[in-house]
């Protein structure tokens, strides 16, 4: 098939056959990148047939699918490490080549080897529109906060940094502490890479940030606030899940008002990173405690939508409710259209790269959970689905630790600490 060279690594072009694989690597290509969505139109190949003719040539294979209006860092440095991996010259394909284009042209951008006001002739130049890579960078260049995001895989959890970009002054939300559930180790190594990311780019912290009591993975608010002195806050509602779980783990001397934070955040209440204003939206339904922040065009909504291919979070924990869940992803998608959606986990479905920002706009039109359904059809879906899940392999872990605000149990008398596992008890 016919491809065009942008360089000595790499080549665009428009969907191929899985016949085509073969005579890729014959033309010496190292690996192939599909960055177009299973389902586009029928007779696609699809992701599926596409990695098993990549393996029978000898290819490496990336899926890295994106729609145009819906591209996001995440999917642009996805793009650039699949062409890392690769080893070699990629093929890089979509239906017409223009996403894959596009995804390379934008890395280019950010990285600095490429101004942005020179893409669209860069485009051109090889014989597409760019048009698309424009709008990105512009909307971009308007965006406020600064975003960075650590995907933890071993959670699937995405943890962040959240900057206002005028005084260099941020917030940490939702950080991890690992935990190897098989040899009881503990570690600060995820972090660690926070601090190292704030240090590196002299930033100022202001907040480490929970929006919830998280079953999936150990908070690393407790061991942040020892390093950095920066308060700690969560939402009001933290107090019901401590009572709840105070009884499940048989905790006599656990104090169930909140006080291992600094701070409890109640419903509409604001406060300040940097000079930007951020806003607590109470969002239960996962949680009796979940509370999204709303801090200039980005919200951080965790456990409630994640992005539109994965649909919406369980509902089947102690105190979880799949009709105040929907009520809560509606008061999210009540916020401007534009508004940038960034979720706490992503599971990576068909073997995708990790992905966690949205839009309202993209929830509303494409997340199969959300689109033509109401608050019925919603809970009698969420419900069925949360019947076929398996509960999280940390949950009775993790939450006498983030019931804790993070704090590890403390040391006994030969020095060690002990993890406390109710038997029966759910």
């Amino acid at each position: 098939m016919t491809s065009v060279r942008v360089n000595e690594l790499i080549s665009v072009a428009g969907q191929p056959d899985a016949a085509d694989f073969a005579d890729f690597a014959a033309r010496g290509f190292a690996g192939v990148i599909n960055a177009r969505p299973d389902g586009e139109e029928p007779g696609q190949p699809g992701n599926a047939a596409e990695k098993a003719a990549a393996a029978a040539a000898g290819l490496s294979y990336s899926f890295v699918p994106v729609k145009g209006a819906d591209i996001t860092e995440a999917d642009i440095r996805a793009f650039q490490a699949a062409m890392a991996e690769a080893k070699g010259p990629v093929l890089a394909h979509c239906k017409s080549g223009t996403r894959a284009l596009t995804l390379f042209a934008l890395g280019e951008v950010l990285d600095g080897r490429m101004k942005s006001g020179d893409v669209e002739a860069f485009g051109q130049s090889h014989g597409f529109d760019l048009a698309g890579a424009r709008r990105f960078l512009e909307k971009r260049a308007g965006q406020a906060p600064d975003v960075t995001a650590f995907f933890h895989p071993a959670t699937s959890s995405v943890q962040y940094v959240v900057t206002d970009p005028a005084t260099r002054r941020c917030a940490i939300i939702d950080p991890v502490r690992d935990f190897d559930e098989t040899s009881g180790a503990t570690g600060t190594a995820s972090a660690d890479a926070i601090l190292a990311h704030i240090a590196a780019e002299h930033l100022a912290l202001e907040w480490i940030l929970d929006t919830h009591p998280h079953a999936d993975h150990f908070s690393a608010a407790h061991y942040l606030k020892g390093r950095t002195g920066a308060p700690t806050a969560i939402g009001e509602h933290v107090t019901e899940v401590q009572a709840l779980w105070k009884d499940i783990y048989h905790f006599p001397a656990l104090e169930t008002d909140g006080s291992q934070w600094d701070r409890l955040f109640a419903d509409g209440e604001t406060f300040k990173i940097g000079a930007m204003e951020a806003r607590v939206m109470f969002s239960p339904g996962h949680t009796l405690a979940s509370i999204t922040y709303v801090v200039g065009d980005a919200a951080f909504v965790h456990d409630t939508v994640f992005t539109p291919d994965s649909g919406t979070a369980r509902t089947d924990f102690p105190g979880g409710s799949a009709a105040a869940l929907w009520r809560s992803i509606q008061a999210i998608l009540s916020l401007p259209e534009e508004t940038r959606l960034f979720s706490g986990h992503d599971y990576q479905p068909n073997g995708r790269h990790p992905r966690w920002e949205s839009t309202v706009a993209a929830q509303k039109r494409d997340n199969p959970h959300i689109a033509g359904k109401d608050e019925a059809g919603y809970v009698a879906l969420r419900q069925a689905r949360d019947r076929t899940l398996p509960k999280p392999k940390l949950m009775l872990h993790a939450l006498q630790v983030n019931i804790r605000g993070g704090r590890l149990p403390e040391p006994e008398e030969n020095g060690r600490r002990y993890l406390k596992i109710p038997l029966d008890g759910l």
